[in-house]
């Protein structure tokens, strides 16, 4: 039973004496430039029918109906308008 409990320590002891190191992370990793910031753009509207985002202002049609896409009360969002006759 000592033998089986030795030959079992002896052999773990070996397998990890035999494992390569763990690589260690880049000491000098290449600093990151700072991007200048994108420009935020405006309300959009967007139509699946043309699989893009329109303006504030732009018109289209969507399902035969003719739309403009207009500002939000808040300005943050784009919404679509029956355009008038």
């Amino acid at each position: 039973m000592r033998t089986l409990i030795a030959s079992a320590i002896a052999l773990t002891m070996s397998a990890c004496a035999s494992q390569a190191p763990a690589p260690e992370k880049a000491a000098a990793a290449p600093e990151k430039t700072a991007a200048a910031p994108a420009a935020k753009p405006g309300p959009q509207c967007y139509s699946g029918d043309e699989s893009r985002f329109f303006k504030v202002d732009e018109k289209t049609t969507i399902a035969g109906v003719a739309v403009t896409c207009k500002a939000t009360g808040d300005g943050k969002s784009g919404q679509w308008v029956g355009a008038k006759q």
